[in-house]
């Protein structure tokens, strides 16, 4: 029984950890990498029960230290994927979040480089506009008083500090883009940055943009905000 229950809470473990990295490295495709959740849950659930019944008809053949793993096993592979569908249950299912939803930052250098992505370059239009609106009201454009040199600077500089890869930093139109790709999934996410002179002001716009997926689970604008934060702390430096 001790090692049924290790097994098994092994394997639960296991379905929910690996599939991260099998898809990053292309080892299996997504769809196949989400089920290693659902079956991950399932496995979690019966190691749970088994240790159980371990605990309870067989406590000889069970160690507290077999316990132990077996019981954080269970638990890990069960609230991953759970508190993943929460997550998802409490954001909207878009992937193209910006500052301007009238007239979004459009990915130029970048462009090419989504060319095989099942989200297109074009902005995701307004039915997503009006369901970001709801759920994060608090992403407007920007204004500030730097120049517009000093702003594509603290911009590239912003990208850097928070490990994004620099596409392009075109000081003639104000655009700058990168790619940010996410440790666990390896999932490839383009942002850009729009610096408009406007007089006495400059206005800029940040936009964040999933290559794969119809739900972001909140990623792109929890992305936005975590870029704002990090453009501001260069500009005070």
């Amino acid at each position: 029984m001790k090692v049924l229950v290790s097994l098994v809470s092994l394997i639960a473990f296991l379905l929910v950890l690996l599939p991260g990295p099998l898809y990053k490295f292309g080892i299996v495709e997504l769809g196949i990498a989400f089920a290693g959740f659902k079956y991950g849950v399932y496995a979690g659930g019966a190691a749970l029960v088994l240790l159980i019944v371990q605990a309870l008809f067989m406590r000889k053949t069970l160690t507290l230290s077999s316990g132990v793993i077996a019981l954080v096993f269970s638990v890990v592979a069960i609230a991953m994927p759970l508190n993943m569908m929460n997550k998802a249950e409490g954001v909207p299912a878009i992937h193209d979040i910006s500052t301007d939803l009238v007239n979004p930052p459009k990915f130029v250098a970048i462009a090419p480089l989504r060319a095989n992505a099942s989200n297109p370059v074009e902005y995701a239009g307004e039915e997503t506009a009006i369901q970001q609106r709801k759920a994060y009201p608090e992403l407007v454009t920007l204004s500030f008083a730097q120049s517009k040199a000093d702003l594509m600077t603290a911009s590239e500089q912003a990208f850097k500090n928070l490990g994004f890869a620099v596409v392009s930093a075109n000081t003639t139109t104000g655009i700058l883009e990168a790619t940010d790709t996410t440790t666990w999934f390896g999932f490839k996410d383009d942002v850009v940055v729009r610096i408009v002179d406007e007089g006495s002001e400059r206005f800029v716009d940040i936009r964040s943009k999933s290559r794969v997926g119809r739900s972001d689970l909140g990623k792109n604008a929890e992305r936005i905000h975590t870029l704002i934060d990090e453009l501001n702390a260069v500009l005070t430096k």
